[in-house]
């Protein structure tokens, strides 16, 4: 019927009612729009602004909250993908185009974290995480040396694609975990006792064990994606599990593993992240625009919390 508004949530579990996951806002909010192909949206709470990457026009923008107002943060700025902060609110970014991790400094200029493995040039970083220990984890799929859309066309020196760990000491570089086709979003469990990644070429979520060491264990399945794959993956407080997906939603997953329902979005999801000052409210980065949903639960922290 005319002037009705379109579905937000979508419920395939009574426990997505139940638990609360759609008393929020019952309509996305368009926070703008004009991207190539918008990506790992990061929540500054210091500043009170969003920051994302559009990586085909090679720039990271900037969402002030207070205002609205869009500008851009860095550009060019190495075919950026996957941004998120460290235990001291800096930044850090998985540079496609540059096949390397950074950290952006208080001060503005970038510290190289990781960019080499065994001497050998990494593929393209996707996503990264840092834990409470100081290490930074990151993905490192082929996406950025496929074409030169996202990146620059070039061969695999590692001829793998594998999930690392910087230690935040000596910062070497250590492999975690390989076996995957495209790794992609990653994020530890609230606790830290378990890892996930996203796998987008097997459209599957794995989970692993981290030992005390900070080496992994398992690796079995969480959750497939029945239709199109999955992209990042946050979580909430309750211990659900928020995963973008390339269908056209936000699936969410009782830690058991059932999906409990969706958020709808108009095209293709990439990456998303809890933010404002409560953090619930969830940034969606879904084709070329960015959105917003206020909802009524409430994301993991923005930052590490030390040990």
């Amino acid at each position: 019927m005319p002037g009705e508004q379109p579905q937000t949530y979508e419920t395939l579990d009574e426990r997505f009612r139940t638990g609360r996951c759609q008393a929020g806002d019952s309509t996305l909010e368009t926070l703008f729009e004009g991207c190539r192909w918008a990506e790992g949206p990061v929540y500054v709470p210091a500043g009170r602004y969003l920051l994302w990457s559009d990586i085909p026009n090679d720039r990271l923008l900037r969402w002030d909250e207070t205002t609205g107002a869009v500008g851009v943060f860095r550009s060019p700025a190495g075919f950026p993908n996957g941004n998120t902060l460290d235990g001291q609110g800096r930044l850090i970014t998985c540079e496609q185009g540059n096949r390397r991790v950074t950290r952006t400094e208080h001060d503005g200029s970038v510290t190289v974290l990781a960019e080499r493995f065994e001497g050998k040039r990494l593929n393209s970083p996707n996503d990264a995480v840092v834990r409470s220990d100081g290490s930074v984890w990151f993905s490192d799929p082929e996406f950025g040396i496929a074409t030169d859309y996202e990146g620059h066309r070039g061969e695999s020196e590692i001829g793998a694609r594998n999930v690392y760990r910087i230690d935040p000491v000596s910062g070497a570089v250590r492999l975690v975990a390989d076996g995957f086709q495209g790794p992609n979003g990653l994020v530890f469990s609230p606790d830290e006792s378990r890892l996930y990644v996203s796998d987008s070429t097997a459209n599957h979520i794995r989970v692993f064990d981290v030992r005390d060491d900070g080496t992994l264990d398992g690796g079995e399945v969480f959750a497939e994606c029945a239709k199109g794959n999955f992209d990042n993956i946050r979580f909430d407080d309750a211990g659900r599990l928020w995963a973008a997906a390339l269908d056209g939603g936000v699936h969410c997953y009782d830690p058991d593993g059932t999906l409990l329902g969706r958020v709808l979005v108009p095209g293709v999801v990439a990456n998303i992240r809890f933010g404002g000052a409560r953090r619930n409210r969830m940034f969606i980065a879904a084709d070329t625009t960015l959105y917003s949903l206020m909802m009524s639960v409430t994301g993991t922290p923005a930052l590490p919390v030390s040990r």
